[in-house]
């Protein structure tokens, strides 16, 4: 019996986001560069993508990228950007074969169009693929999302056609990133730190949060199934006290 197998559909997380930490310090390590790592949890990367899909797990977005790593030094920047840019060539036409749909969430003006072009002809190959979704954040910040969706909503107020006092946060969630998909259960972050970096900060607002001390390249399907396994095993009560839950449960169930 496979770990999917063991593992009840009907409690699974819908959408799952991970952030990948500790590539660097896993090539490091082993006497590598650490864009060494970065290569190697491309694999991890194939593999969590592959779980989902067996699990049936509808969203998986992986931060890659985020708006702060422009800082690290220059030469591993662009063996980043390189690296991106050959994943995208070799491996749209795998989730295309298993009907994973890619969508790349973040800021792309800062990218070369190169990359651009890239990724607008991954997305669009991939574009009605229905098994699951695969988000890539990349140029991604958090408050950079919540920032931009208020200023979409500005500037429909300043055109006339919304009140501010109609602004819901329904209404807001509309404007931020992956507002279409389901909402984010379950956030996992690997490589130690117990901190969610700027990661998603409107749709992790009841996600359940999950770390591991496990270095991204080392990250594999038992250590995936342990994070899964403690949110199938949480009570999550979105206000509501552990014995409404449960009454409301019990009356569904009925």
């Amino acid at each position: 019996m496979t770990a999917a197998e063991q593992l009840n559909p009907q409690n699974l997380p819908q959408h799952v986001a991970i952030i990948m930490d500790g590539n660097g310090r896993w090539a490091q390590r082993q006497g590598k560069p650490r864009v060494w790592g970065h290569k190697k949890g491309v694999e991890s990367v194939r593999r969590s993508v592959s779980f989902c899909r067996e699990l049936g797990i509808k969203s998986l977005t992986l931060f890659a990228f985020s708006s702060e790593n422009w800082r690290r030094p220059e030469d591993e920047v662009s063996s980043l950007m390189q690296l991106f840019l050959m994943v995208l060539k070799s491996e749209v036409k795998t989730l295309h074969k298993h009907n994973v749909r890619l969508k790349i969430v973040g800021d792309l003006s800062a990218f070369t169009d190169k990359l651009k072009a890239s990724i607008t002809k991954a997305e669009q190959l991939t574009a009605n693929n229905t098994a699951m979704t695969l988000n890539i954040a990349a140029n991604y910040g958090g408050r950079w999302d919540i920032v931009n969706a208020a200023k979409a909503l500005a500037q429909q107020v300043e055109q006339g056609s919304l009140a501010s006092a109609d602004i819901t946060e329904a209404l807001f969630g509309q404007q931020t990133q992956m507002y279409e998909q389901p909402e984010l259960d379950l956030l996992i972050r690997t490589g130690g730190d117990v901190r969610i970096s700027n990661f998603l900060l409107w749709q992790a607002a009841y996600a359940e949060l999950w770390f591991t001390e496990t270095l991204w390249p080392d990250f594999n399907q038992q250590v995936f199934s342990e994070a899964i396994a403690t949110f199938v095993n949480r009570e999550r009560r979105f206000g509501c006290t552990g014995e409404q839950i449960r009454q409301l449960a019990e009356s569904s169930k009925g």
